[in-house]
């Protein structure tokens, strides 16, 4: 069983208004047990998980909105 949340800063490379910063939450927040703030300044989403998600489908899901993940801390 998933016990605590666990937050996790993605870097994303490409999001230039906030349209983009709308895309990259909607894409994260559609993975089961994920929520979203995305920092347009930053070029960040730290994403706040309460079941396990791996860092692969982070990085899809912010790919296939068509944005590119540079890091995952």
């Amino acid at each position: 069983m998933f016990e605590k949340k666990v937050k996790k800063q993605l870097t994303i490379d490409g999001m230039m208004c906030v349209h983009c910063v709308d895309s990259v939450t909607r894409a994260l927040e559609a993975l089961d047990g994920v929520t979203a703030k995305v920092n347009l300044k930053k070029q960040t989403a730290t994403v706040t998980l309460s079941k396990p998600v791996s860092d692969e489908a982070l990085r899809k899901a912010v790919t296939e909105a068509g944005f590119t993940v540079t890091a995952i801390e």
